[in-house]
């Protein structure tokens, strides 16, 4: 049984992992852990797991904890994923995995160190959805790739949220653009060179929403959209042309929803459907996977130290700073 304390009382928390715990023979989530002892007493209570903590520190020394979850704020993720390692636990952490590519990288050698299991929770990856988008486009089914767009927009007026908070790392391009760059990425299974970049500020400092331009190594291009609050209300798409034909994938970060992939080749259509059991469920079976069996992730630290990079230099070429780790 692998035991997994959760590090923050977060709104996600119950969707990426206590849920699909629940249905999980392997997996049980043992502990929370929030600065305000109250907080997470009522966290655990609500959830049915058996111990709180006062502190992060706290479950951190908890011998029987053999894993953590990190959905902390961006700024956080570095720093409690650095001292989860250093205290012997496993971690699957939220994305963006951390502020920038230069704290990236430094997880990613102490976790090459450790020999501990760090793995980034894009969950939409371990989907059979988008794992059969990439073993098309990579399969050579559409030929040589001309062009990919990926999108994810979402509507969160609330300025006020914690991804409005550059301290904490914040902006659109972290928080929901991570998602577009991860998808292009893994779709063309090699790394972008990013050409251009145009925010859309809420405030100075922070985007809400960002359109990106990437090169890839053989000229096919891509283009990366991200929004939090514009025009663009919500949308999560990823489209591949090739020259011998096109891959379409309506709502590939949450497909237990609905989703559509069709493929257009030589005059034909296709249109594959899945199974509509939820992301985080195939990501913990990954996570478990890994763990107790020594099995690879889809989402390693090195590939997180390549996603982070590429969202650092959409933030450069529109003008802007990469985001920092949060002090204190």
């Amino acid at each position: 049984m692998l035991r997994i304390g959760v590090l923050g009382a977060a709104r996600i928390a119950p969707t990426a992992l206590v849920n699909p715990a629940r249905s999980s023979t392997e997996v049980q989530v043992a502990a929370v852990a929030a600065r305000d002892i109250t907080r997470a007493r009522a966290f655990a209570a609500k959830h049915g797991i058996p111990t709180a903590y006062g502190g992060y520190d706290e479950l951190l020394a908890d011998p029987a904890i053999d894993a953590v979850y990190n959905p902390l704020p961006n700024g956080l993720h570095g720093r409690l994923t650095l001292s989860a390692l250093d205290a012997g636990k496993h971690v699957l952490c939220e994305k963006p995995f951390t502020a920038n590519a230069d704290e990236a990288r430094a997880v990613a050698a102490k976790a090459r160190a450790s020999g501990l299991v760090v793995m980034e929770a894009f969950h939409y990856r371990y989907h059979p959805l988008f794992r059969r988008a990439v073993e098309i486009v990579r399969g050579g089914e559409l030929g040589k790739i001309v062009r990919i767009e990926t999108v994810l927009a979402f509507p969160l007026p609330r300025f006020s949220d914690i991804r409005y908070d550059l301290d904490l790392a914040g902006g659109a391009q972290m928080d929901a653009g991570c998602y577009p760059v991860h998808m292009a990425r893994s779709l063309a299974g090699v790394e972008p060179t990013v050409v251009s970049a145009h925010a859309k500020l809420q405030k100075p400092g922070i985007d809400r929403a960002m359109r990106s331009e990437l090169k890839f190594e053989g000229g096919y291009t891509a283009g990366v959209n991200c929004s939090m609050w514009s025009s663009t209300l919500l949308r999560t798409h990823a489209t591949v042309l090739g020259s011998a034909g096109s891959l379409s994938v309506v709502n590939p970060a949450a497909p237990q929803f609905f989703h559509r992939l069709v493929v257009k080749t030589k005059g034909t259509k296709r249109v594959e459907r899945f199974e509509k059991r939820p992301t985080y469920a195939f990501q913990l079976d990954a996570f478990a996977d890994a763990v107790l069996r020594g099995e690879p992730t889809l989402t390693p630290p090195e590939d997180s130290v390549a996603n982070m990079a590429t969202i650092d230099a959409i933030y450069t070429a529109a003008g802007m700073s990469p985001r920092q780790p949060t002090e204190g």
